[in-house]
């Protein structure tokens, strides 16, 4: 019984060894992995960066009203083009009974008063004429007549003022709101019957309607303190507008903000740039957009993929494999080298590489085939 137990003990063995010869034979005997490699070439590369804003008129007007009152009368529309001098609303005066009252006063007396010197000057024109009184006397007297019908005519416009919102005779009235510039009303937030202020300078005033010129628009966006300092007036822009898909404006970059505003722990700085209108593009004031700004070109220089890349783990600094023979023979070698610029798929290679040497894809991994996946399964398995 007991060599039966031994023979059996030493064919388990056997067969675990043999099993485990197996299994390493079959580990070992996967193909090496087979690192491709790439050469330097030669080509350009621009460092961009994007700027998101929108497009606004460059001016933009607020037409508000000179005197106070109701609105009777809205004339046009948003969206519709005006020109200088078109009527865009009327205002009905609703007048203030105090200084109603009081102009009316101011009226009845500078009647009395133009009444009382027109007795005086009648009387003494006759005596003048006799040669009973001087001529310095009568100037005098002259003087108080047409100063004083003066008076009763300023209080008359007054009053008419404050009753209906013009003089009589005047060539434009207060109560009309007229465009003071050509181009699109973009809104009108008022509505009949609303009430208005006039602007003074105490209050803006209330604003009947905005106008501004389509055909000249400015992209208004920001971008970050870290780029602004690779930014010139004049620089060429490529706005993206998301409201019109697949077009392209070009523009200018014409304004740098000196001063930065932090948002979100990052200062940001506003910039302005001049957008050329295409004739067969509408483009609407506060289209959100992207400025595309080119902050550094080179032409003509030696670039790699950024994916070839390495960094030291304890200087930080770049390099990158080069093979030393034959590809064939998978031997590599590190070289380090230094970068310039990059647009996130090329870098520039400064230094450390020439267009003959073999880049090594240093991430280049061999692909599970499905048979020996479904094999490793088993294997676990069992």
């Amino acid at each position: 019984m007991n060599k039966i137990v031994k023979y059996v003990l030493i064919g388990l063995l056997v067969l675990g060894a043999l099993w485990a010869a197996a299994f390493f034979i079959k580990t070992n005997s996967k193909s090496a992995i087979t690192f491709e490699t790439q050469k330097p070439f030669v080509s350009s590369i621009e460092q961009k960066t994007v700027a998101t804003g929108k497009v606004v008129p460059e001016d933009e007007v607020e037409i508000k009203p000179q005197i106070s009152g109701i609105i009777d009368k809205i004339y046009l529309e948003e969206g519709d083009e005006v020109k200088a001098g078109d009527l865009i609303a009327k205002i009905k005066i609703v007048p203030n009974e105090q200084a109603l009252n009081q102009s009316r006063g101011r009226v009845r007396n500078a009647e009395i008063a133009l009444a009382n010197i027109k007795i005086e000057y009648d009387r003494n024109k006759k005596l003048f004429d006799k040669g009973v009184i001087s001529s310095q006397d009568f100037n005098t007297l002259q003087l108080q007549f047409d100063q004083s019908t003066q008076e009763l005519q300023n209080a008359r416009s007054d009053y008419q003022i404050i009753r209906s919102g013009s003089a009589s005779g005047s060539a434009t009235a207060n109560t009309n709101i007229r465009a003071t510039v050509a181009g699109t009303i973009l809104e009108i937030p008022v509505e009949e019957g609303d009430q208005v202020i006039e602007s003074n300078n105490f209050n803006d005033g209330t604003t009947i309607a905005s106008i501004a010129d389509l055909s000249k628009m400015i992209f208004e966006g920001k971008v970050d303190e870290g780029e602004v300092g690779k930014l010139k007036v004049g620089m060429p822009l490529k706005i993206s507008l998301g409201a019109i898909e697949g077009e392209e404006l070009d523009a200018k970059l014409k304004f740098i903000a000196p001063k930065g505003v932090e948002e979100t722990g990052a200062v940001q700085f506003k910039i302005e740039g001049d957008v050329e209108i295409k004739d067969d593009v509408f483009v609407r004031a506060g289209y959100s957009a992207n400025a595309s700004l080119t902050l550094e070109k080179k032409d003509s220089i030696l670039v790699i993929p950024e994916a070839l890349l390495q960094f030291d783990k304890k200087t930080d600094k770049p390099y990158v494999e080069v093979a030393t023979g034959a590809i064939a023979d998978q031997k590599f070698e590190r070289k380090d080298i230094e970068i310039g610029i990059s647009d996130g798929v090329n870098v520039e290679i400064v230094s450390g590489l020439t267009e003959d040497d073999e880049v090594k894809q240093w991430n280049k991994t061999e692909p599970i085939k499905k048979g020996e996946d479904e094999e490793e399964s088993e294997d676990s398995e069992e």
